[in-house]
């Protein structure tokens, strides 16, 4: 096969990792990539938002799969130019991935499946917002209703905060808080067929203890030893299957990575968000665990015969993944440092270097060119031990201003 994945970070580094192992991808291509996927396939300098270009490209290569990594290009609709060209497609169509790119469109679409959420409004005006702060109560809860590349989410107990927030967006999803952990629980699907992974947890704020601002997501860890049993079959049944019909009766049907982010609640499961891609930095560890060729699942959901295929096979292990961030991330991140010890971190095998935000220097050099700029990520028979390999991998790099959190995985480990 020869697979090209549309993307820049650390997802897609994982996702041309965990490809570029699978025997049966012979040539494995990447626009535009990072410093780190280089190493992995041939990189190709293409807008990922030109779905034209896209195209062009994937024409041009002969490719047998696209897979589309960010959420912007499958909101943008770059999959449908691909899809009428006759390319096997791994990501859902512009108005599928509309679950991702409105929040309101994604509580409506929660409607109509019975699927359990937060409560909500969808605010266009300041009134409108007060309104809403007031019914719910502290903490406030106010969502970007597009895309926020992860953080445009406010969750806080100053009122002003959240007014803040609401006035800076055009449309804001205000919601009631959801109590209890978090889980990131991705379905590879078809539209019709709903395949799960294996759940994960991920570390949102920018500081140890939860504290600090949203990010994109500083690290993550599977598998989940406090999460109750039976709660992938649950969320199958009552999210990630209902939601998959819901969007096919529409006439939208919804094909590649559903991403359901879900809170435990003293009430039961709930939806937190949908994402339309896998996560960042989840991917990391998910991927890490995978044991079945990655190329030939992603081929099955792009062509509708996902529920031929056995099922999925996984490590034992555990995985847990530790975000190298630049000096000011998420507000103001410094770029353009070199960065030592890469591959220090990997001599030893125990920990490996997923790239996000780099980009190649002169000299064989490698760049900072983003607020997350690595995803040190490890295995190991228990996260005790996948945590030490992690975080020994950190510890032999460096550049300015480096910055990470050193809690990931800690509680569950203990």
């Amino acid at each position: 096969m020869k697979v090209l994945v549309i993307g820049t970070g650390a997802r897609e580094h994982a996702l041309c990792r965990s490809l570029s192992q699978d025997p049966a991808v012979g040539e494995l291509h990447c626009a535009p990539g990072n410093a780190g996927i280089a190493r992995l396939a041939t990189l190709h300098p293409v807008d990922q938002l030109d779905g034209a270009a896209v195209t062009a490209l994937a024409v041009e290569l002969g490719a047998d799969l696209v897979v589309i990594g960010p959420e912007a290009p499958l909101v943008a609709g770059v999959a449908e130019p691909l899809r009428a060209a006759g390319i096997p497609v791994f990501g859902p169509g512009k108005e599928a991935a509309q679950l991702e790119g409105s929040k309101a469109f994604a509580k409506d679409v929660m409607a109509g499946a019975g699927v359990p959420t937060a409560r909500s409004y969808v605010c266009t005006t300041a009134a409108e917002a007060a309104e809403a702060l007031d019914a719910f109560g502290a903490p406030y809860v106010v969502k970007d209703d597009g895309l926020a590349a992860g953080k445009g989410v406010v969750v806080t107990e100053d009122r002003a905060a959240a007014l803040a927030h609401a006035a800076a967006c055009d449309r804001v999803v205000i919601e009631e808080y959801l109590d209890g952990p978090e889980v990131s629980l991705f379905a590879i699907t078809d539209g019709t067929t709903v395949l799960p992974l294996v759940p994960a947890q991920d570390f949102k704020r920018a500081l140890d203890g939860d504290l600090g601002p949203n990010t994109g997501g500083m690290g993550a860890y599977t598998p989940l030893p406090w999460a109750p049993e039976g709660l992938v079959e649950e969320v199958l049944e009552t999210v990630l299957q209902p939601t998959v019909d819901e969007l096919r009766r529409r006439g939208t049907p919804f094909s590649g990575l559903l991403y359901a982010g879900l809170a435990l609640t003293s009430r039961g499961t709930r939806v937190i968000e949908f994402n339309a891609r896998f996560g960042d930095p989840e991917t990391q560890v998910v991927l890490a665990r995978l044991r079945t060729p990655l190329a030939g699942v992603l081929l099955a959901a792009a062509n509708g015969t996902l529920g031929e295929l056995e099922p999925l096979r996984w490590s034992e292990e555990a995985a847990v993944t530790v975000v190298l961030a630049s000096e000011g991330y998420p507000a103001d991140p410094r770029t353009g440092d070199p960065i030592e010890g890469l591959d220090a971190a990997e001599a030893d095998g125990t920990a490996f270097v997923l790239h996000a935000g780099t980009r190649a220097g002169g000299d064989g050099e490698v760049l900072t060119a983003g607020g997350r700029v690595l995803s040190v990520t490890a295995t190991g028979a228990d996260l005790a031990e996948a945590r030490a390999k992690a975080y020994a991998g950190v510890a032999r790099i460096s550049f300015k201003g480096a910055q990470h959190r050193t809690d990931i995985a800690l509680k569950a480990a203990q």
